[in-house]
């Protein structure tokens, strides 16, 4: 069944059918949210806030793009309000956030256990500076890249989930890539100081 049937039988009153709905897009929305929050475990939670809100929503939905770019727009909404909340906790909040959040995050790369000490602690600061550059792009730019990397979406998809242009999409991973080479360059060399 094609996401549009399978919400038609939905609404229709076969509840059920939306456990399909949501092994169809989990992962690509788990992609999503990780991709913003960088918590194995707060992407979990806003994966499941995300389908609590399709779910409830789902009579909200007018079938005028496609179910997974409405279910992106709801995840990235969701991930980004996430975000703005984790920014307003107090210090303490933060920095206990961020020694526990080394345990959760292993979302580069599954090698990183085979590799040997040194090359674990390279690793693990390389991921740690990718992930301060890519919170520190100006947020279309952010989301963007996002759905690029993290997701594998094209330009129009993008673009559907933003409601904008291809060509304005462009131009923001143009932007985007600018400003992380840049960024990264800055921390590389600030690491290297050190």
């Amino acid at each position: 069944m094609t996401d549009s049937e399978l919400i038609q039988e939905i609404l229709s009153g076969n509840l059920a059918l939306f456990r399909q709905l949501l092994e169809r897009h989990q992962a690509q929305v788990f992609r999503t949210c990780i991709g913003f929050v960088h918590s194995k475990e707060d992407a979990d939670d806003l994966t499941q806030e995300v389908f609590i809100q399709a779910y409830q929503s789902l009579a909200s939905f007018k079938g005028d793009s496609e179910f997974s770019t409405w279910l992106y727009r709801i995840a990235v909404n969701r991930s980004l309000n996430h975000v703005r909340e984790r920014q307003k906790k107090s210090i303490f909040d933060r920095l206990d956030s961020f020694f526990t959040r080394e345990k959760d995050v292993q979302f580069f790369s599954d090698s990183a256990m085979e590799e040997n000490p040194e090359q674990q602690f390279i690793h693990n600061e390389e991921r740690e500076m990718i992930t301060k550059a890519l919170d520190k792009l100006p947020e279309k730019q952010r989301v963007a890249m996002v759905l690029s990397k993290y997701d594998d979406m094209s330009q129009r998809e993008i673009a559907n989930v933003l409601n904008t242009t291809e060509g304005a999409v462009e131009a923001l991973l143009q932007r985007a890539k600018i400003t992380l080479r840049k960024d990264l360059a800055q921390l590389y060399h600030r690491y290297k100081r050190q």
